[in-house]
């Protein structure tokens, strides 16, 4: 019986050593493939990625989705550079920024936002263009530093009333996130996620589903199809980095103390009385976020209010040209307003 034992012991740790080198090589060969497209902007104790693009005023900046980053904006931003500066960056713990020790709420990643922008030389004002909870973010921003900002397209934003009270089963499913967060993190130390998207990245799904369905009963599979899903939308030049992205461990712990912050985030947006710049809000017709009409004035006194018919959440890659043309439009609002005050 003993040697049964040492024969598993010894068995076990082998396959973690093995698992911790393919993960380390993987993440050199990483670094070497896919290095930074942007430049690294020093904002405290970390560094993050900011990516630009295109000539002129007012410069557009991109803020992505709770676990997404600067590469989700890409088809985005390479229209609005036809016209304009634009810039897309990616929060600490995700993309190609370092990992950072402070809190991930709304308020202490907009304060980052806005030294990262300060300590690149970007100038003031903004055209702030937010999805899902980076349209948190960008009200956030605009409330905090009003002066800044010329305009907001919010891309079928995250709705604050839907996440304040927030209820048990809201907690609950937070709290399964982090948890769902927490073992990616575990799996991609070990080299198991990158074993698993390597597979997908070769047409095999038997693998990856069984991985989904070994986690929290299954709910990781959702997760996974869902993630999938929404990056082959992305032009397929674009995946291999995403893939690289999500083999890190720090990508998963991000994307975990974003969703255990949500409640103290959504929280920094109440009593904050609604904005005096145009916002136009776009939302998808077959998102399972709906905003009620009572809300609508309690974002901005000039709301533009667009329906994108074709598009459920991810409407950047849905319908990227109402996107594009929703910037366009507050770009031509702000350049005039220039004009009229010289």
């Amino acid at each position: 019986m003993i040697y049964v034992v040492v024969l598993l012991l010894v068995t076990w740790l082998v396959a973690v050593a093995a698992g911790l080198t393919y993960q380390w090589i993987g993440i050199r060969r990483d670094a070497t493939r896919f290095p930074p497209p942007g430049r690294l902007v020093q904002v405290g104790r970390h560094r993050l990625h900011l990516f630009e693009m295109g000539q002129g005023v007012p410069p557009v900046i991109l803020e992505a989705g709770i676990s997404a980053t600067c590469v989700n904006w890409r088809q985005v931003q390479t229209e609005v550079a036809k016209f304009t500066r634009v810039l897309a960056y990616d929060r600490a713990g995700l993309g190609w920024s370092d990992t950072a020790r402070t809190p991930r709420t709304a308020t202490q990643m907009v304060e980052e936002l806005h030294d990262m922008l300060r300590a690149a030389a970007i100038p003031a004002p903004y055209i702030l263009v937010g999805h899902s909870f980076g349209g948190l973010m960008v009200r956030l921003y605009a409330c905090r530093y009003p002066d800044e900002v010329a305009g907001i397209v919010l891309v079928d934003p995250l709705r604050p009333g839907e996440w304040h009270p927030i209820s048990a089963e809201q907690r609950r499913m937070l709290a399964g996130g982090a948890f769902l967060s927490h073992w990616g993190g575990l799996l991609a130390r070990f080299g198991v996620v990158r074993f698993t998207l390597g597979r997908v990245g070769k047409g095999s799904s038997a693998l990856p589903r069984f991985m989904g369905r070994a986690t929290s009963s299954g709910a990781g599979l959702e997760t996974i199809e869902r993630m999938i899903g929404e990056i082959r939308k992305m032009p397929q030049e674009l995946w291999p980095a995403i893939q690289s992205h999500w083999c890190h461990s720090k990508s998963f712990a991000s994307m975990g103390r974003h969703l255990a912050s949500l409640p103290a985030s959504v929280a920094c947006l109440n009593g904050n009385a609604p904005l005096n710049i145009p916002v136009t809000l776009i939302v998808g017709a077959q998102s399972r976020t709906q905003w009620p009409s009572e809300e609508l004035p309690l974002i901005s006194s000039d709301l533009t209010y667009l329906v994108a018919q074709k598009s459920g959440h991810w409407i950047q890659l849905d319908e990227p040209a109402l996107v594009v043309n929703a910037v366009r439009e507050l770009v031509t609002r702000a350049r005039e307003g220039e004009r009229s005050l010289r």
